[in-house]
């Protein structure tokens, strides 16, 4: 698998109408997964938001999340750059290049709940980037 350059989306406690409506738009398979099912907010009010988006159709990918109510939340400042594939070298590169001379580190380059290993940095311009390497590996069931 060759890199894949992705928008994603992030929004305030809607991120499941707005990718169902992409779906109505796109067509395509719609992954939905939330907070509660990876046990990532201690919040239960966010249990049931949408941690990870993923709408995929003819090419076409399109991500989005909501944003944990701990996080700034602008609109017009609600977009990120996803970079995902399978040569974590090629990756890693990049979150490198992007994080530093100006750039900082968000999340660190790690294994991450879902078996990948996944980061996040913002470049020196105020782009998000978010850097997932496809490992492959299952998360294990809870």
């Amino acid at each position: 698998m060759s890199t894949l350059l992705n928008p994603y989306i992030s929004f305030r406690d809607n991120a499941r109408d707005a990718m169902t409506f992409y779906q109505s738009v796109f067509g395509g398979e719609l992954a939905l997964s939330t907070f509660g099912e990876f046990q990532a907010s201690e919040d239960p009010a966010e249990a049931d938001k949408i941690m990870h988006g993923m709408l995929t159709s003819e090419g076409l990918v399109l991500m989005g999340a909501d944003t944990p109510n701990s996080m700034d939340y602008s609109p017009g400042t609600n977009i990120s750059v996803s970079l995902s594939g399978d040569d974590e070298a090629e990756l890693r590169g990049y979150y490198d290049k992007l994080s530093g001379e100006g750039g900082s580190v968000t999340v660190p380059m790690d294994k991450a709940p879902w078996g990948d290993i996944f980061g996040m940095c913002t470049d020196r311009f105020g782009i998000a980037w978010l850097v997932n390497v496809n490992t492959g590996a299952a998360a294990p069931a809870s």
